[in-house]
Order: structure tokens, then sequence, then C-alpha cells
């Protein structure tokens, strides 16, 4: 099981990594006009965990602030960003719900309603492997929230992976897979489960 798992995760790469050569950096303009060119978009997705663990699921992203991670069986886990909180909803979880500030992760970067990666002391990181070009952001008023990694490819520009490392020093990479965009998803989609209150905080 180990082998296999440890194989995907190689094939995972190379396929992340398997666009054609010479692409040019893309600049953070570029990038920024991407994430801001599209408010909705679908796709799947592959998650490798910090343990090394692999699932797969479907993403539905709303601009700004919504998303919903749906897992596939044998996960029953439910991921749900509503605008303002970050829901976590396991049904083998013996504590219930749990949720988290959507300001306080590094996925608000990327869900906000004007992403501007040229923001003084936003980026820590930009660079191109000669195929895809990797920018690493954090908010700038508080980067101990923790950052996210953005791959993208070019020609055209798409966004093909990112990678969370969050305050607590975890690491979670999603290869994402082609991304529908422009599909009607209604904000009841990415309504939270048991939501508390509390959670906002």
């Amino acid at each position: 099981m180990k082998n296999s798992a440890i194989g995907l995760v190689a094939g995972l790469m190379m396929l992340a990594t398997a666009f054609p050569a010479a692409a040019q950096k893309l600049s953070l303009a570029e990038i920024s006009n991407y994430l801001n060119g599209f408010q909705t978009a679908s796709g799947e997705f592959t998650q490798i965990n910090d343990d090394g663990t692999i699932s797969t699921g479907q993403i539905y992203i709303k601009r700004p602030g919504r998303v919903r991670f749906e897992y596939n069986p044998p996960e029953a886990t439910l991921v749900v960003a509503d605008g303002d909180t970050v829901g976590i909803i396991d049904p083998k979880s013996n504590t219930g719900p749990e949720g988290y500030p959507l300001h306080r992760t590094p996925l608000k970067i990327i869900l906000a309603r004007n992403v501007d990666l040229t923001r003084a002391r936003m980026v820590t990181g930009h660079a191109s492997d000669g195929k895809t070009t990797t920018v690493r952001a954090q908010d700038p008023e508080h980067p101990e929230y923790g950052n996210i990694e953005l791959v993208f490819s070019a020609n055209p520009v798409e966004l093909r992976q990112w990678v969370i490392n969050d305050s607590g020093g975890s690491r979670t990479t999603v290869v994402l897979g082609e991304l529908n965009k422009g599909v009607r998803l209604g904000n009841e989609r990415f309504r939270i489960p048991g939501k508390s209150q509390e959670w906002r905080d």
C-alpha cells in the first residue's frame, strides 16, 4: 500500500509539471489578472496530506470567499468556506464540525474579491522552472497565518496546484484537474452544516 501511494504521488508530480518546455515566467500582474478573471469554477482535485495520505474529490469555487471540497468515498469529509468561515465536517469525528475564520487561512488570498499579488510583502517567492511559475504568498499583515504556494502553467495561464503551509506547520498539496470556469453555482452550495457563531472570532 505504501509503495502504491508513493507511486501515485510521483505520478501526480510528473503530471503537475508535464507542460510545454520553455514556458515564460508569468508576472505577478498576469497571475492576479487570471485569478480576478473568473468568479466561479469547478473540477476534480487530488489532495496529498501532510502524513502522505491521498484523497480525491470535486472542488467548487465561487469568488469572493467561497469554496467547497467534496471528498470521494470511502471518505465522507466536507470542507466549505462560506465567505467568512471555513467549516470542516467529518462524520467520523467525535467532536462534531470544526470551523475557522477564513481570514486566518492562506486560502483567503486566492478567494479575495480583488487579488493583488503586487502588494508589498505579500509575495515571498516567485520563480519559474521553465515549465511552470510558482508564487508563494502570505497575508502581509499576518504572516503567522501561514502561506500558500501557487503553481501556474502558461499559454494559456492556468492554476494547476497549490500547497497550503498552515500556521501549525502542516503542508497540504492540492493538484487540480481541468477547471470549468463560469459554471452556475448557487450560494446554498456553500452553506456550512452545523455552523457555530464562535467560528467567526
